[in-house]
């Protein structure tokens, strides 16, 4: 549960001071320049926000992405060029942050949830995404190794599309449709993992199955967690009056709203299954014990009589002139008689509890 546990600097720091992250993930820092309007276009890969300058105060879109480990001086660079707020930045360095959006008096700032599936150790992992949105620019964030806009890139590189016939709004639609599809590729592999232990489940459950019934409950929760906000983001870039977001625009928020819905609804109804899973486990767990027990008192049953029979005729009670000795003792065929009687009475068990179709 580390993703959902915030890193904040020592107590009694002012709000908004930048520190180096506690834990780095070892990603090298790469910052990218698209400079795009309908007839221009530039691509750059910067040393340092400050190479950016020249691109700055033009009508064209300007649209920077950092991507890996990022330093204080990095964002504090990007602050002073773009004019953003330093609680801003500080909740880009400390990721973990809720999905959310902050409007500021030049911009507005928002923090999105990206999952993805970790195949090294089959687990889902949750990267935080960071964008700013001014008149006509975007700074984008990402912290893991796996650039997730390098789509958007080639779009805007072959005129595919209409980002390049629109504004920075449009552009930051086009980034947050990639973050939001990328739930949808996480869910098909849930989806076929649930439908792997279903058949397992159903053919020979085991301890490893209820270790994974747990581990499945507990990425969908976290899941759940981080994906559930982003619905409310979604909803009030769509429904209420942001700055720097067209009218026009905002009927494609509203189709990212809509994928949001279904992933929830994905999500959720894994849940359920996961759940009812766990039910069918504890259910054919319990009715194996019963079919162990059952045969087990079969057996049993079937050695009561004849564990009676054995315990009488090895008391050997005999007296010549006693009238309570056992006489069978003395017979000359009494030792094949007991067995021919056991084994009458065990024949007549197996019959009587067929008949029952106790077993």
């Amino acid at each position: 549960m580390r993703y959902f546990t915030k890193r904040y600097h020592m107590p009694g720091t002012s709000p908004g001071t930048l520190t180096s992250p506690k834990i780095k993930r070892g990603v090298p820092l790469s910052i990218k320049l698209i400079d795009f309007s309908t007839a221009d276009f530039s691509e750059l890969i910067l040393k340092s926000p400050q190479d950016s300058t020249p691109f700055l105060g033009k009508a064209s879109v300007t649209w920077i992405h950092i991507q890996g480990d990022v330093e204080p001086d990095i964002m504090s660079q990007l602050g002073k060029l773009f004019g953003l707020h330093h609680l801003a930045l500080e909740d880009v360095i400390n990721v973990g942050q809720r999905p959310k959006i902050d409007t500021y008096d030049e911009h507005f700032f928002m923090t999105m949830s990206h999952p993805l599936v970790d195949k090294d150790s089959d687990r889902i992992k949750i990267d935080q995404v960071s964008l700013f949105l001014g008149p006509c620019f975007v700074v984008s964030f990402h912290p893991g190794e796996h650039d997730p806009f390098e789509p958007v890139r080639e779009r805007l590189r072959n005129k595919v599309g209409r980002i390049r016939y629109r504004g920075a709004d449009y552009l930051l639609y086009t980034l947050l449709d990639v973050v939001i599809d990328e739930g949808f590729p996480v869910l098909e592999w849930l989806g076929e993992e649930i439908e792997k232990m279903e058949t397992e489940l159903l053919a020979s459950p085991t301890h490893s199955t209820l270790h994974w019934l747990h581990k499945q409950k507990r990425e969908l929760l976290m899941l759940r967690r981080v994906l559930w906000p982003q619905r409310e983001v979604l909803n009030k870039l769509v429904r209420e009056e942001t700055p720097f977001i067209n009218e026009a625009t905002k009927i494609y928020f509203r189709d990212c709203y809509d994928h949001t819905i279904q992933i929830m609804d994905l999500l959720e109804i894994y849940r359920d299954t996961v759940t009812g899973l766990l039910d069918v486990y504890l259910s054919s767990i319990s009715y194996r014990l019963n079919e162990n027990m059952r045969v087990l008192t079969v057996i049993a049953t079937i050695f009561i009589p004849l564990t009676f029979l054995v315990g009488v005729y090895g008391m050997n009670f005999t007296h010549a002139d006693s009238p309570w000795a056992m006489p069978e003792l003395h017979w000359y065929y009494g030792y094949p008689a007991l067995w021919l009687v056991m084994i009458c009475s065990v024949i007549g068990m197996l019959i009587f509890f067929r008949i029952k179709k106790w077993f």
